[in-house]
């Protein structure tokens, strides 16, 4: 199983120890960063290294979308898949409605 971090990395390796999931990330600047998936009171999660984070350009707070790939693996990004859609349909009506949302806008 392969997962894809915002474009630039590779999740190459897991590992099972009990409650703990070790999973190994390899930048395409050869950088690899292992992350440990650990127990957060009922929940299980991850936490990012300050690299990572940086090179998400995410915070504190801030969502991540994990969205399954089509070869299997999953894309980790800060960037909402919904939200082309939106601007995509936004770009539709504007353009169908440009000479009455000119004469709206004065």
């Amino acid at each position: 199983m392969f997962f894809e971090i915002a474009g630039h990395a590779h999740i190459k390796h897991l590992r099972s120890n009990s409650s703990v999931i070790t999973i190994v990330i390899t930048l395409w600047t050869c950088v690899m960063v292992e992350l440990k998936v650990r127990k957060f009171g009922n929940s299980l999660g991850v936490v990012l290294p300050k690299e990572v984070i940086n090179r998400l350009h995410t915070g504190d707070g801030e969502p991540l979308f994990l969205i399954e790939a089509s070869d299997g693996g999953y894309r980790l990004t800060p960037y909402d898949p919904g939200f082309e859609k939106k601007m995509a349909k936004a770009d539709e009506i504007i353009n169908r409605y440009r000479n009455t949302l000119h004469v709206l806008a004065k």
